[in-house]
This record gives structure tokens, C-alpha cells and sequence, in this order.
């Protein structure tokens, strides 16, 4: 069982770092997991690397407010840049949401979810990984990555939440999580501490989202896909 510091992002106590990537903290579980799942991908020819594993609340925050202001782009359902001055508060919010996690929500808080991506195609530095679901469509450079986690990630207890979009969370074909993990961690994340934690925060937004924070939380952190839908059937286009 996770503290309420642990879920929502202000402390690494229940993280450890992979032997070869210190940077990448995860939950001792979640990590043997994965070593071992990277070992199996290698020796089918498929590097899995990490783009990104645990975010913590500040960092989290800090994505969030400079979206809000303007600062980093946002972007609708169809990729395309949002004005934001012409947005009201809560049409940032929701757009804010469709690509990044409320503060102290945040999956990458409890170190059962990763952002994996194959480094090779990016070695030569003559692309940077964005990150975008057209990188893991067919011809994309991760695709052969997408491809093999989508046959062989549950064998390793993996899956992935926004393996397509449901009215809340754009589809996310780079976002594995540990099935058993985060589902223990998600289950501890009630509407009472993120409205507090949101409460106490410096974030952009706070009116609207303390007034729809069920609703944001319902569409938002608690819908996600079955640990079931894999295979063909998990692709969105």
C-alpha cells in the first residue's frame, strides 16, 4: 500500500532505479518486471528503452501551468495547436487533459507506468523522439516495438491503459503499465485526497478544476482500457 505522498507524486520512497538507467525509478515489481521483459524484446531483436517512468508532483505541476499560460502548446484530439487565448479556463483544462495528467494523478507518480519508445532509429540524432502515435503506426520508428508489447507485454504482467482513446485520455500506444501495481495504487487514489492535494497546490485552473473534480477524475485518471485489449484490437488509428 502506497502513502498519500507516494500516489501522488512528493516522495520516491517506494522507487527504485534500474541497474543500467539510474534515472528510471519504478516500483521494485515493476522494475524486475521489466528488466525481464527487456531481456525477452533483445533477444527478439527489439530494443525497448525509456522514454519516461516516474514524474514526480512538481514536475507534473510545472508541465501543467505552462500549458495553461500559453507557455508550452496544447493540443486537440486531431493534433492540431490550440489558441489558448481564446480558450476559457475550463476549455484549457479539458485540453490540458487530453495529453497531460492532472498534478498528484498522475500514473508516472506511482512507479508502475512507462513511456518506452526503440532508441535506434533515434541514434543518429537526426530525429528526436515527439512521443506522437504516428511514431508506432505502421513505418513509424517504434513501430516494431508496438508490434512485439502488443503480443508479449501481458506475458510480462503489462498493459496499456490508453491503448485507445475513450472520452478522456488521448490514445497512448508508447504508456505500458503494470497491471497489478497500478491497479492497487488506482484504486487507492480517492476523490478526497486529490481534491486536497490539489487544494494546497499552485495550479493554474484550481477554481474550475476543485468544482468538477468527480467528473474530472471519473473521465480523466479512472477510465482507462482493459488489461484485455490487446493484439489488433487495442489500435485506434
Amino acid at each position: 500500500m502506497l502513502t498519500a505522498a507516494q500516489l501522488t507524486g512528493r516522495t520516491t520512497s517506494h522507487l527504485e532505479a534500474l541497474p543500467d538507467a539510474p534515472q528510471v525509478l519504478l516500483q521494485a515489481p515493476v522494475a524486475a518486471a521489466f528488466t525481464t521483459m527487456q531481456k525477452a524484446a533483445a533477444s527478439a531483436g527489439i530494443e525497448v528503452a525509456v522514454a519516461s517512468s516516474f514524474r514526480d508532483f512538481d514536475r507534473q505541476l510545472s508541465i501543467w501551468n505552462r500549458k495553461f499560460y500559453g507557455e508550452l502548446p496544447i493540443y486537440n484530439d486531431r493534433g492540431e495547436q490550440l489558441a489558448t487565448e481564446h480558450l476559457s479556463s475550463g476549455e484549457k483544462v479539458e485540453a490540458i487533459l487530453l495529453y497531460s495528467a492532472l498534478p498528484g494523478a498522475s500514473r508516472h507518480h506511482w512507479g508502475t507506468d512507462i513511456d518506452v519508445y526503440d532508441p535506434r532509429p533515434f541514434a543518429a540524432h537526426e530525429s528526436k523522439l515527439q512521443l506522437v502515435a504516428n511514431e508506432y503506426q505502421e513505418g513509424g520508428p517504434c513501430y516494431s516495438v508496438w508490434q512485439w508489447l502488443q503480443s508479449h507485454a501481458q506475458e510480462f504482467g503489462f498493459f496499456f491503459p490508453y491503448a485507445r482513446y475513450q472520452g478522456g485520455v488521448a490514445a497512448e500506444p508508447w504508456h505500458i503499465s503494470h497491471v497489478e501495481c497500478a491497479a492497487a495504487a488506482q484504486q487507492q487514489l480517492s476523490n478526497e485526497l486529490l481534491r486536497q492535494v490539489i487544494t494546497e497546490a499552485d495550479i493554474a485552473g484550481k477554481s474550475y478544476i476543485l468544482a468538477q473534480l468527480t467528473e474530472l477524475k471519473q473521465r480523466y485518471v479512472d477510465t482507462i482500457c482493459s488489461p484485455e485489449v490487446t493484439g489488433a484490437s487495442a489500435w485506434f488509428g
